[in-house]
C-alpha cells in the first residue's frame, strides 16, 4: 500500500513531462508564426523612423541611422489624410451597422422562427462568400455605371462614384458571413425564451429587439471588429468604384504619396502605419468582446 502511494507523484510527474513537450512544440509553432506575422509591419515602422537621406545611403535592408518623426507629419500634410480619414468612416461606419442589422435579422429568421426554407436562405446568403470578388468585377462595374440615384446621394446621379455604391458593395459581400457566424452563435440561445416571450404576447420584433439581439452583444462585438477591419482595409473597389480623388478612402489615397517618376518609401511606410492606427484602436477597445465572443460561438456551437 504505501508502495502505490508513493508511486503516484513519480506516475504524475511523468505525465507532465510526457505533456510538456507537445506543449513545448507548439508554443514554438505559434511563436514563429507570430515573427513572420509581424516582421513586415515592425520593418514598416522602422522604415517610416528613418529619413530618406538614409536609407538612400545605407539602403532599405540596414540598421541604425537617425530616427525621428518628420516622416509622419509630412505624410498628414501631403496627403491631407484627415480629409481621407473622415472618408473611409463615412464608408465604414454605416456599412458596418447595416451589415450587423442585416446578418442579425436574416440569422434570427432562419434559427428561432419555423420556415421550411430556413436552410435554403442561409445557404444563399453563404453561397455569395464562395465567388471571388475579382470574378464580377467587370459586370459589377458597367452596372453602377447604369444604375441611377438621387442627386442628394450622388453628384453624378449613378452608383458609380458615390459613398452609397461603394457601402452597397461591402454590405453585399459580408452579410454572407455575418449571417453564419450570427445563426450558429444564435443556436446556442435556448428557445425557451422565445417561447416564454410568445406565451407573455410578445411578437416577433419585440423578441427580436427585446430579448435575441442583447444576448448577441458578445458576436456582434466580434464581427464588429473583424468587419472594420475588412471594410477599413479595403483597396479593390475603393480603387474601381470611385473615380473622385476627393471621395476615395485612406487605403486608396495613400496612393497620392507616390511620384510619378520617384517614390520616397519611407514617407509611404509613415502614411501606411497612419492609416493602421483606427483599426488597432477598435480592435484594442473591443479586444476583450472579440475574444470572448468567438471563443463562446465556437465552444457552443
Amino acid at each position: 500500500m504505501t508502495s502505490d502511494v508513493a508511486s503516484l507523484p513519480i506516475a504524475e510527474a511523468a505525465e507532465r513531462r510526457g505533456l510538456r513537450w507537445p506543449r513545448i512544440r507548439l508554443h514554438m509553432f505559434l511563436i514563429l508564426c507570430a515573427v513572420l506575422w509581424l516582421a513586415p509591419v515592425v520593418w514598416t515602422l522602422y522604415t517610416s523612423l528613418r529619413p530618406y537621406s538614409a536609407t538612400a545611403e545605407h539602403g532599405y535592408v540596414s540598421i541604425g541611422g537617425p530616427f525621428n518623426f518628420e516622416n509622419y507629419s509630412k505624410a498628414w500634410q501631403q496627403a491631407d489624410m484627415l480629409h481621407f480619414f473622415l472618408n473611409s468612416l463615412l464608408i465604414t461606419v454605416p456599412a458596418l451597422v447595416i451589415t450587423l442589422f442585416f446578418a442579425s435579422c436574416v440569422a434570427f429568421v432562419v434559427t428561432k422562427l419555423s420556415w421550411r426554407f430556413n436552410v435554403v436562405l442561409l445557404i444563399v446568403f453563404v453561397a455569395a462568400n464562395l465567388l471571388p470578388q475579382q470574378v464580377i468585377l467587370t459586370p459589377l462595374y458597367r452596372m453602377y455605371l447604369e444604375i441611377p440615384l438621387p442627386t442628394w446621394l450622388s453628384e453624378n446621379g449613378k452608383m458609380y462614384d458615390s459613398f452609397v455604391g461603394l457601402i452597397a458593395i461591402h454590405v453585399a459581400f459580408q452579410v454572407g458571413f455575418c449571417t453564419f457566424v450570427l445563426s450558429n452563435y444564435m443556436k446556442t440561445i435556448p428557445s425557451t425564451l422565445n417561447d416564454a416571450a410568445r406565451v407573455d404576447g410578445a411578437g416577433v420584433a419585440r423578441q427580436f429587439f427585446g430579448i435575441i439581439l442583447p444576448l448577441c452583444r458578445p458576436a456582434l462585438a466580434a464581427l464588429a471588429t473583424l468587419e472594420f477591419t475588412w471594410i477599413y482595409n479595403d483597396f479593390l473597389w475603393a480603387v474601381v468604384l470611385i473615380q473622385s480623388g476627393d471621395k476615395r478612402p485612406i487605403t486608396s489615397a495613400l496612393a497620392q504619396l507616390q511620384g510619378q517618376f520617384f517614390t520616397d518609401y519611407n514617407l509611404l511606410a509613415a502614411g501606411a502605419m497612419l492609416a493602421a492606427l483606427p483599426t488597432l484602436i477598435v480592435f484594442a477597445l473591443l479586444q476583450r468582446h472579440f475574444i470572448s465572443g468567438l471563443t463562446l460561438g465556437a465552444s457552443k456551437g
